[in-house]
């Protein structure tokens, strides 16, 4: 049965990646590269801090590290665990598949991009629903975009691309659940 899921996987791929066309692969890695986004976290970091104060920054700023931390080591816990490769490593694949990325990277399982991504769509969004009520959806479909970028440049499949958002979704509902703590504890109204 797994081995039959990760056909399906690999099929799903193949599908998703070679509807890539030189003409968009600019766009895509750019999307892909994680500075790119810079300006959306400060953006992001400006808004908390204007709705809830300098006091309130700091605590947002200390459970943002730990929760971008904390995806991203467990990611690689499983990435050890797991140690399924990446497509872009896969000799039977690489001449089925387009991959564009700079470098491939040794396993894929789960992708980092998608739950770090995910998880900072969660967190900004909910800390910033009672003020911008639209905002988590935007989030939500800048990580989507942000996920899918890895299965277009070739670095990841489908499956860990899934696991990987269902990770930062859960990750980033957990950070928040601890930043509103924080805030009630640490931080007078």
């Amino acid at each position: 049965m797994i081995d039959q899921l990760l056909e399906y996987d690999t099929q799903l791929f193949l599908y998703l990646n070679n509807l890539g066309s030189n003409p968009w692969d600019g766009l895509w890695l750019a999307i892909t590269e994680k500075l790119t986004f810079i300006p959306l976290y400060a953006l992001l970091l400006f808004l908390l801090y204007k709705k809830f104060g300098a006091k309130s920054l700091l605590v947002f700023v200390v459970v943002v590290a730990l929760m971008i931390t904390f995806t991203d080591q467990i990611t690689n816990v499983f990435k050890r665990g797991f140690m399924r490769p990446r497509p872009c490593g896969e000799a039977d694949l690489i001449d089925h598949m387009r991959f564009i990325a700079v470098r491939c990277g040794k396993y894929g399982f789960f992708s980092g991009h998608s739950s770090n991504s995910m998880a900072a769509a969660v967190f900004a969004g909910l800390m910033l629903k009672p003020f911008y009520k639209n905002l988590i959806f935007i989030l939500l479909v800048w990580s989507v975009i942000v996920a899918y970028s890895r299965i277009y440049v070739g670095v990841h499949y489908p499956l860990d691309i899934l696991c990987g958002l269902t990770f930062g979704a859960l990750a980033g509902f957990m950070f928040f659940k601890i930043a509103t703590y924080a805030l009630k504890r640490f931080v007078k109204s």
